[in-house]
């Protein structure tokens, strides 16, 4: 587990108050200093240590106007201090931190809203993506359909609106919901325009692939979605993780696309029905992922909100998948499709 240094800024009278608590932690290393009427402390901890030991800090000193917290991550230590006997011992008796093999809920949430604003670069990059895996695709070329997803920004959209289901966040899931639409849209238009003036056929080996919705599907796409969110709650920046989550949405929507444009309505109905299984299976899988890895509020007031939207997203999205898979299987049977 990486490491984290947490500065704290503290009036002189609370000095102490701070230092039992600190002695209470699985804390690597403290440094104190002393500023004029202030002292500041720098604590060296584990990242799955920082939610526990910070929650406590709030819950403390939070109210007070001269306390100020700055979480960093750090890089490298040299040399890599010991854990002290007395931490090794914390360790040992917080269940709750053991029960947290995670970064910190502030850290997940500044992850996801970092950029989810709709920029003009990131609507170059979802129209360059969709040019490529529109070319990936009707090449019938897997390597550029990859390259597409490595560059399509589907992750963050996904992500932060499981995170905002888990937090209770109604405002960033709205934002979330605009800019995840927004993008499925700019996508979907583009690939359009292709399908228009380019000859589509559904017989197509990376389009007939994707009209038909079978059970791997649902299995690739709910664990994209666990993928996703275990990345990260454990501060994982690989670029593949996008791969996975954009594998079951950029060639579905790009698919979709394309034979709208071109007139071919039936085999478009089965790629629509494949895009909404995958958005469905994706949030779904990430919602329990972050509920598993116990991302909730700090404030009981606003865990008792999270747990109610938790509880509303999990429900709207498991009767919504029942909806669909009862529509693939007529839509199956009226084709002829087993």
């Amino acid at each position: 587990m990486s490491l984290r240094l947490v500065e704290i800024r503290i009036p002189e009278s609370k000095a102490k108050d701070i230092k039992t608590l600190i002695e209470e932690k699985a804390v690597m290393e403290v440094w104190q200093q002393r500023l004029p009427g202030q002292q500041l402390f720098r604590l060296l901890l584990y990242a799955n240590q920082a939610e526990s030991v910070i929650d406590e800090l709030l819950a403390q000193f939070a109210d007070d106007s001269q306390f100020q917290l700055i979480l960093l991550p750090v890089e490298a230590c040299i040399p890599r201090p010991p854990l002290p006997e007395t931490a090794k011992q914390s360790l040992a008796d917080d269940e709750d931190t053991a029960a947290k093999p995670r970064i910190f809920r502030e850290e997940i949430y500044g992850r996801v809203t970092d950029d989810l604003q709709f920029s003009e670069n990131q609507m170059l990059m979802i129209v360059l993506s969709t040019a490529i895996a529109a070319i990936g695709i009707l090449r019938g070329n897997q390597a550029v359909i990859i390259g597409a997803m490595v560059l399509a920004p589907l992750l963050k959209p996904n992500m932060a609106l499981a995170v905002a289901t888990s937090l209770g966040d109604v405002r960033l899931a709205w934002r979330t919901l605009k800019e995840g639409l927004t993008g499925i849209f700019v996508t979907l238009t583009f690939s359009c325009l292709v399908g228009l003036l380019v000859p589509v056929s559904p017989n197509l080996p990376e389009i007939a692939s994707r009209i038909y919705v079978s059970p791997a599907d649902l299995l690739l796409a709910f664990a994209s979605g666990i993928a996703g969110a275990v990345s990260l709650t454990i501060g994982e920046r690989r670029a593949i993780v996008g791969v996975m989550v954009s594998v079951a949405l950029l060639p579905p929507v790009v698919v979709l696309g394309l034979l709208v444009g071109a007139g071919h309505w039936s085999a478009a109905v089965g790629t629509l029905l494949l895009v909404s299984v995958n958005i469905i299976c994706l949030n779904l899988a990430a919602v329990l992922t972050l509920l598993v890895q116990d991302v909730r509020p700090r404030q009981w007031w606003a865990g008792v909100r999270a747990k109610q939207m938790t509880n509303l997203a999990l429900a709207f999205w498991l009767v919504l998948l029942a909806a669909i898979v009862s529509i693939i299987f007529a839509f199956r049977s009226k084709i002829g499709v087993a």
